[in-house]
């Protein structure tokens, strides 16, 4: 719907800083549009005391007025032709996006148990047998149960715990249904008012 006299910020130009607002961008803007050198120069350092104010913790940084030439260059796409009192040139790089960090991933066969319950696979099958480790494949089990809850939007299905437990320890832990007792798992309920929760 398009009301004239309404403004959308959906129907505006991106802003290059969005923390000094739509008005400073503006003041950018019409800067770089002055015919003469000198005004230009006014209106930019006019437009560094406005930035300085709207962010005065900046001043406790020791280069300060370096960081704010260094924003205004870039919002001015370099296109605001000044003398400028500081050498702005490496402000193009803050317009790099930073490398994304490369996360070593391991190969999980089912990603939904998540690489900590597969190096407990490991740890359980080095083991001795004894109450430690029947105590780490109960939690382990557990652990298990809660992710395919969530994995699967509230249904699980304890047989198949035990049987990519079994599997995934190559056959070291057997748990056995008829003497094993998951704990509760709490599961959402889709048709209940105020997300309640059930218990399984």
């Amino acid at each position: 719907m398009d009301i004239q006299g309404l403004d959308y910020n959906t129907q505006r130009d991106r802003l290059v800083m969005p923390e000094y607002g739509r008005e400073v961008q503006r003041m950018v803007e019409y800067a770089i549009s002055l015919p003469e050198k000198a005004d230009r120069e006014a209106c930019a350092k006019a437009i560094v005391r406005t930035m300085e104010r709207m962010n005065p913790q900046v001043r406790q940084e020791a280069d300060y007025q370096q960081k704010l030439w260094d924003q205004l260059a870039i919002m001015s796409d370099f296109k605001l032709d000044i003398d400028w009192p500081y050498d702005v040139s490496e402000a193009r790089k803050m317009q790099v996006s930073p490398e994304p960090i490369e996360y070593p991933r391991q190969h999980i066969p089912i990603r939904h148990y998540g690489s900590m319950v597969f190096e407990l696979f490991e740890k359980l099958e080095s083991m001795p047998e004894g109450p430690e480790r029947d105590e780490l494949a109960a939690l382990t089990a557990n652990q298990m149960k809660r992710d395919l809850v969530q994995w699967s939007h509230g249904s699980s299905d304890d047989e198949k715990v035990v049987s990519d437990l079994a599997k995934y320890t190559h056959g070291v832990i057997q748990l056995d249904l008829n003497t094993f007792r998951f704990a509760k798992v709490e599961q959402p309920l889709s048709n209940e008012r105020g997300g309640k929760r059930r218990r399984r």
